[in-house]
């Protein structure tokens, strides 16, 4: 049995990949290697809808799915709302700088200068 929090993420990554809207079935077909009914999808994509994920259109008879924002704006997102759990936004920045690869480091100075 697949978790939860598991098909929820596989169902965003499609819609994430997907370079228009998709119907719940195109979403099934598309979660290769997983023998799904399009009623689980359904459900899924009630509950990402919920959480503002996704957003549903009608589409003639059928409604389409597509995600609200990109996979990187997302992340971002989920990055600010755990910063915003902190007692100590400082030290919980000091402690990811800390962690992370001298890629990332990189990267963060790039960003930084970039604003």
């Amino acid at each position: 049995m697949v978790g939860r929090g598991e098909l929820e993420r596989a169902v965003v990554d499609v819609l994430w990949d997907a370079v228009e809207p998709m119907t719940a079935r195109a979403v099934t077909d598309a979660l290769t290697g997983r023998e799904l009914a399009v009623t689980t999808v359904l459900t899924v994509l009630s509950r990402l809808e919920g959480k503002g994920i996704v957003r549903r259109a009608r589409d003639g008879r059928a409604h389409t799915y597509e995600a609200v924002a990109g996979r990187e704006e997302h992340t971002a997102e989920l990055m600010r709302q755990v910063l915003d759990t902190a007692g100590d936004r400082d030290d919980a920045l000091a402690r990811f700088v800390g962690a992370v690869s001298p890629e990332d480091i990189e990267a963060l100075r790039r960003a930084l200068d970039g604003r």
